[in-house]
């Protein structure tokens, strides 16, 4: 940059001026050593003063839908900024409507640039319309501005670090859609809506009577009593609808993930969410995966809680591709704490051999238990009656195939 050897130029040109004792030499390097000064003080109080906002139009969005994003920047001073460059961190995975934006050397992130010039006591916003084609939880930001003197010798960058944070909600199709049938899918569940025990819940003992399950004796407080006692348990008329999510979709060894197969995953389980909570049952969601920027399973216990459902999918567009734990150790965890009436469906497009059999062991204890399988049909093993249901990975390209996904360059 010439500012930087300004000084240096200043100088040579006094010297050349003296020995050659040129008078318009001279006044050349009188006039350079004062617009060199001039542009250097203007660039260094060029950011004084200057107050940066982004805002998103909204913090959370459904997918396809559209968001603005508002950019302002205000120069509370007498020195003008004859010309700045704003570089606005974007995620790559959202598509700007009417403006560019460029390659950035992080994969998952775009580049937003924009040229503008900013007066005195002058203010200036800009608004950049996005569609959200994808589901997730995006980070906007940093933001790096540039500026200086009107002559371009001397440059200053300034940068606001903060973030704002958009989350997509996953889309939602009829599970027809899917190759899963929307009616009864899992058999009639509203038969089991009457009043019943759940086992899980012990209130209290009482004494054993002829015909009581031997399961049901509570051995400590027969011990405690002398006196054989079963257990009371707490009648419940709540029907549970407990959805395992794994987000493993290659098999071992092998590790990764296929996009696609996680997407399916996340848009049947967002599916069969809204199907439960449209036919009056509890939703709960756990899967093998943290929050971002987080350490904390995704474990959403069923609930009557008007918010539980945007909850189920808040915590879906979460979701990436690694797993944190094994999905049958997650189901052996979890599915225990589930009231005994409650159905469990795992959704995996790799399930293995553990999570199988601990599939099975819950189903012939009684309880209601489904798998989805999503990707390819691999035959799995005999599953005695387990109730099995393949999404297929064309799901993806027939539902979410027509959205542009690349960055308009």
């Amino acid at each position: 940059m010439i500012g930087n050897a300004w000084l240096l130029v200043s100088i040579l040109l006094f010297l050349g001026a003296a020995v050659l004792r040129q008078a318009p030499l001279l006044l050349i390097a009188l006039l350079f050593l004062i617009t060199g000064g001039v542009a250097r003080l203007w660039a260094r109080f060029v950011f004084e003063r200057v107050e940066y906002r982004r805002h998103l139009s909204a913090a959370r969005a459904f997918w396809g839908e559209e968001v603005t994003l508002e950019v302002g920047l205000t120069n509370r001073k007498l020195l003008p900024m004859p010309w700045l460059q704003i570089t606005e961190e974007v995620p790559r995975d959202v598509t700007f409507i009417t403006s560019k934006v460029y390659p950035s050397d992080q994969p998952t992130r775009a580049i937003l640039s924009q040229f503008l010039s900013l007066g005195a006591y002058h203010r200036r916003v800009r608004r950049y319309r996005f569609s959200c084609p994808r589901r997730g939880y995006f980070a906007f930001g940093p933001t790096r501005v540039r500026s200086g003197d009107l002559f371009g010798f001397f440059q200053k960058d300034m940068t606001f670090p903060d973030a704002d944070h958009l989350l997509v909600y996953p889309k939602i199709v009829p599970l027809d859609n899917l190759g899963i049938p929307s009616k009864d899918p899992f058999g009639d569940l509203r038969v089991r809506r009457h009043l019943f025990q759940d086992p899980i819940r012990v209130v209290t003992t009482r004494d054993y009577a002829a015909g009581d399950p031997q399961r049901y004796i509570h051995w400590k407080a027969s011990a405690r009593t002398g006196r054989l006692q079963s257990k009371v348990f707490e009648p419940t008329t709540t029907v549970d609808f407990g959805l395992f999510l794994d987000v493993r979709t290659l098999k071992y060894p092998l590790w990764g993930g296929v996009e696609q197969r996680l997407e399916v995953g996340v848009l049947a389980a967002a599916s069969l969410a809204k199907f439960a909570v449209d036919n009056g049952f509890r939703v709960g969601l756990y899967a093998n995966q943290f929050y971002q920027h987080s350490n904390h399973l995704i474990k959403l216990p069923p609930s009557s809680h008007p918010d539980q459902f945007l909850q189920v999918l808040e915590a879906l567009a979460h979701v990436s591709p690694y797993e944190m734990v094994s999905m049958s150790q997650l189901v052996e965890q979890e599915a225990r704490s589930l009231s005994w009436g409650a159905t469990l469906v795992v959704i995996s497009a790799a399930p293995t051999e553990a999570l199988l059999a601990s599939m099975l062991r819950f189903r012939r204890a009684g309880r209601r238990v489904a798998l989805v399988h999503v990707g390819d049909e691999t035959p799995l093993p005999s599953l005695d009656g387990l109730t099995v249901y393949h999404v297929s990975d064309d799901v993806y390209w027939r539902e979410m195939a027509d959205v542009r996904l690349e960055p308009q360059v």
